[in-house]
């Protein structure tokens, strides 16, 4: 069953600095060195070598090592869902991380990474999520949150449903709508 995870990634001033670099546009990841197998991985996956890349923490790793090519991630801020992206590449790899995202070193660092194989930008407020069973008036989604089996699959219906919601190919131009 594919997961969906709700991802925070707009709330900061330096989330929002990373979402400008590597959400905004696919970025050539060959110039930032990912290892020998993940840079396989991701040219399989991207083979124009060119990709959209979040990331977590490593205090998520044991829940990022769930996730799989094909799962659907929620990126959240300013009280809406601004985008959905469909996982490419998961991996982690914190040297990778700190190139791609050159964070400051006293501010917490990622370990995780992934990459989209599709991303489309949308303009979906918390009341739509609110709204579908399962879901409670008011969460504002804080902090990084794999939804559970019966949760994700009212979400993606949910998505299949909204015309809002077609998938970019990797190598055209999505602005958010943010």
């Amino acid at each position: 069953m594919v997961q969906v995870v709700i991802q925070p990634s707009y709330g900061t001033p330096g989330a929002r600095r990373h979402w400008a670099d590597t959400l905004a546009q696919a970025v050539p990841f060959e110039p930032i060195r990912p290892s020998p197998a993940d840079l396989a991985q991701l040219n399989t996956v991207h083979p124009g070598g060119r990709a959209r890349f979040w990331g977590a923490t490593a205090k998520h790793d044991k829940r990022m090592d769930s996730l799989a090519l094909g799962d659907v991630v929620l990126l959240t801020g300013r009280k809406h869902v601004l985008a959905i992206g469909e996982v490419g590449h998961p991996f982690r790899d914190p040297a990778f991380a700190r190139r791609l995202w050159r964070p400051d070193p006293t501010k917490c660092l990622w370990s995780n990474v992934y990459s989209f194989r599709h991303y489309w930008p949308v303009h979906m407020p918390y009341e739509e999520i609110w709204a579908l069973p399962g879901f409670t008036t008011g969460d504002n989604f804080m902090g990084l949150r794999f939804l559970a089996p019966e949760k994700a699959a009212v979400v993606l219906a949910h998505i299949a449903a909204d015309r809002r919601s077609a998938p970019a190919a990797d190598d055209e131009i999505c602005h958010a709508a943010v």
